[in-house]
């Protein structure tokens, strides 16, 4: 930011990262994420490492399911969503995204199931490290005096990864393919390597939590959401963009936007464009964005203002995205 800017910062909506066919009602979730015979073996010797074991992605799994399962629950957009928790997959590599399953099973589920897509986990799991340090510590003795010990402390982290693929068996479309991946680290101390461990069993619930938060998010991927996005707009020139500048200081924008557009026929061909493209500025504050356009494309055809071309452009993503918006509010 120069001297003559200053910044702005909006909050804008940006459509669902993610677009359904509106026909698609009712919705089933599955389970890949169960080892094959092929890799049980080289998974248990994976979790025997950890000192969770296989428990914890069994736990993690029902609950990044579960997180789905209640965020789409809250989403008016379907008019149900089945756990298909009968229909046993295994998947034949761990820690990747496994093949997707052929359109004729896909569509053969959901004839039977009565569902219009599936929401596929295809990927889950928990790979947990942790290291020991030691550290001087005071700590009481038996008749109160104060004793100098050796305290252990154990760092654990726990990466959760979470891989999802939607089925869109009418299409024949894959219409998202997503992973998700989040660090939980714990801290527990003790007299020795052991009980340090176990003052990390909190972790547990935390990892749970952690899947569930996952489940939620992904689930968020079919809503618009909000961004906060930053602007420049100037600040010099005349009298009049001193006054605007401390106008727009105190959140009155449309006073600011007046003294720029009195500013607009300035002879100044600088002053001209400089006040050209801040009338887009208030523009895109007010959501008249089509307006927002035409004044940065003047600024920018007609005076050379630098920040003018970057800021159309902008503009035009923005009014592409608003679109997109409009029919996914439609379905």
């Amino acid at each position: 930011m120069s001297c003559k800017t200053q910044q702005l910062y909006l909050n804008v909506v940006e459509p669902a990262p993610v677009t359904l066919s509106q026909n698609i009602k009712k919705i089933g979730i599955i389970n890949r994420t169960t080892p094959s015979d092929a890799t049980k073996v080289l998974d248990v010797i994976d979790k025997t490492l950890s000192l969770e074991g296989k428990e914890l992605d069994i736990e993690g799994t029902k609950e990044s399911i579960r997180g789905v399962t209640d965020e789409l629950l809250s989403n008016s957009r379907f008019d149900e969503i089945k756990l298909l928790s009968d229909i046993d997959f295994r998947t034949p590599k761990l820690n990747v995204f496994p093949a997707p399953l052929s359109w004729e099973i896909v569509s053969k589920i959901c004839s039977e199931t009565g569902t219009d897509a599936l929401f596929s986990l295809e990927m889950y799991d928990t790979d947990t490290r942790i290291s020991y340090s030691t550290r001087s510590a005071d700590r009481k003795g038996a008749l109160g005096a104060i004793l100098g010990a050796i305290e252990t402390q154990a760092n654990m982290e726990t990466i959760v990864k979470t891989g999802w693929r939607i089925y869109d068996p009418a299409g024949q479309i894959i219409a998202d393919e997503y992973i998700y991946a989040e660090s939980v680290v714990f801290t527990g101390s003790g007299l020795t390597p052991v009980v340090a461990a176990a003052a990390l069993l909190g972790r547990k619930e935390a990892v749970k939590e952690v899947s569930n938060k996952a489940g939620h998010r992904y689930a968020l991927r079919l809503l618009p959401f909000q961004l906060r996005v930053m602007r420049d707009y100037f600040v010099k020139g005349t009298d009049n963009f001193e006054i605007a500048k401390r106008k727009a200081q105190m959140d009155k924008w449309d006073e600011a936007g007046q003294l720029w557009e009195k500013e607009t026929d300035n002879p100044n061909m600088k002053i001209a464009g400089r006040a050209c493209y801040n009338m887009g500025i208030i523009n895109e504050i007010n959501g008249n964005l089509d307006e927002a356009l035409s004044w940065t494309q003047k600024a920018w055809e007609d005076y050379k203002t630098r920040l003018a071309l970057k800021y159309a452009r902008i503009l035009e993503n923005r009014k592409m995205k608003r679109e997109i918006l409009k029919e996914q509010q439609q379905q």
